[in-house]
């Protein structure tokens, strides 16, 4: 490390201190509200100190878009032609879906063993507050699934922040690019300097990040009824951490043998963006400063840029593993009996159906709802991991982070060994 990154890393320990108190304060405060106060004011203080957290993100989502743009653009130009760029997809697509298989295996596994769902009394579940998920399975097809994919207008893309077609676009516009060559120089360096313009804009938005935690959680724990939570769901959420930690367990031990002593160095530049994916269960919150920690570790920008696009659509790693894990704790629950054979096959269409739909609203609930109505398993028993729901999204989207700043970390260390 220069003297110059000095003051770069203690910014970001005391932002990383800072999230923390953040998420404590919050939960305290929410938690006093919800003991000594009404169930409306509970709710109304619950809706106002969530603004905090709509902020934060709505600042960050203001930048991604211009960002993955620009990144990916000029990643892709300075690879130079589309036998690289076929090379490095080809590992990243290999990476992206044997990790998403490996999470997969890893949910039905533990479902399998722990049986949280057996057993479960189902009468006090109220079903209404699933249709909110359920109406948006109606409208889930295979024509959907490709128009979500494929842009008809990279500005109607970009006014959404729909990742994967930004993506598409600026795959395109940067293989036409490289394709031109030194005509297209200009546009390439403007573009180059309008990411760093960007990432600028990052560290002012960065500062933001400790008020959006504190709103994000003080908002949850002011409404959610904690007695309820621990008694109802103490065994399927225990049951989930037990996945979950399985997994950082596979992801942590795969990283140090490909990265060796440099994954401790990775854990400590990533530690602040996983706090605050965490904390405001948005992987998009983290994205822009992801980027510049996984630059200051030491991976070129361009196969950054290259790369963590296309992990937040394809590399959900904590959401793949959730959805095998949701899919059958409510079929255990209405007793339905899946034999290996069906859940294998239920594994393949989660992976098949969950590329693509990170920008989805609760995208795993509407995918496990979606794969739930394919097997004849009530669509509805969503209703019984609403409440517990948000706590579940806040480990799933920190690993989601993880395994994306490991695919990353790992494919730069590839290419860097190959150009030596």
């Amino acid at each position: 490390m220069t003297q110059n990154e000095t003051p770069k890393q203690s910014l970001l320990g005391n932002l990383t201190f800072q999230i923390l108190i953040a998420m404590l304060f919050g939960a305290t405060v929410g938690i006093v509200i919800h003991t000594n106060c009404d169930v409306v004011f509970a709710k109304e203080f619950s809706d106002t100190i969530k603004i905090l957290a709509t902020v934060f993100i709505r600042l960050v989502q203001m930048i991604i878009s211009p960002l993955v743009f620009t990144t990916l653009v000029v990643g892709i130009a300075k690879l130079g032609d589309i036998k690289t760029v076929g090379r490095i997809g080809g590992k990243a697509l290999a990476w992206f879906f044997s990790a998403s298989f490996i999470s997969l295996l890893i949910g039905m596994f533990w479902i399998n063993v722990l049986k949280p769902g057996v057993g479960l009394n189902l009468s006090h579940v109220d079903v209404t507050s699933a249709s909110e998920v359920t109406e948006k399975t109606q409208h889930f097809s295979a024509q959907n699934f490709i128009e979500h994919i494929v842009p008809k207008s990279i500005f109607e893309a970009m006014g959404s922040n729909e990742i994967l077609q930004i993506v598409v676009f600026s795959i395109f516009f940067g293989l036409a690019a490289a394709s031109i060559g030194n005509y297209a120089k200009p546009v390439i360096s403007s573009l180059d300097k309008t990411s760093h313009i960007i990432l600028k804009m990052v560290n002012y938005v960065m500062k933001f990040a400790p008020l959006g935690v504190f709103g994000a959680i003080a908002g949850v724990f002011a409404i959610k009824d904690l007695n309820d939570l621990i008694i109802t769901y103490v065994k399927y959420f225990s049951s989930f951490l037990v996945g979950i930690a399985s997994l950082w367990t596979f992801l942590l031990l795969i990283g140090f043998i490909f990265l060796q002593k440099r994954m401790k160095v990775l854990l400590k530049h990533i530690i602040s963006p996983l706090i605050i994916a965490f904390g405001t269960t948005s992987s998009e919150a983290v994205f822009p400063k992801l980027t510049e920690e996984l630059e200051r570790f030491g991976v070129k920008n361009k196969i950054v840029a290259f790369m963590l696009p296309l992990g937040y659509s394809f590399n959900l790693d904590g959401s793949m593993m959730y959805m095998t894990f949701a899919s059958l704790f409510i079929a255990q629950a209405y007793g339905i009996h899946l034999d290996l054979g069906t859940q294998m096959l239920m594994l393949l269409v989660l992976m098949l159906t969950s590329k693509g739909i990170a920008g989805v609203p609760r995208a795993s609930l509407v995918i496990v709802a979606a794969t739930c109505g394919m097997f004849d398993i009530p669509v509805e028993g969503i209703a019984l991991i609403l409440p517990i729901d948000h706590f579940c999204d806040m480990f799933r989207t920190a690993t989601n982070v993880l395994g994306n700043a490991l695919a990353t970390s790992v494919v730069g260390k590839w290419e860097a060994e190959e150009a030596v």
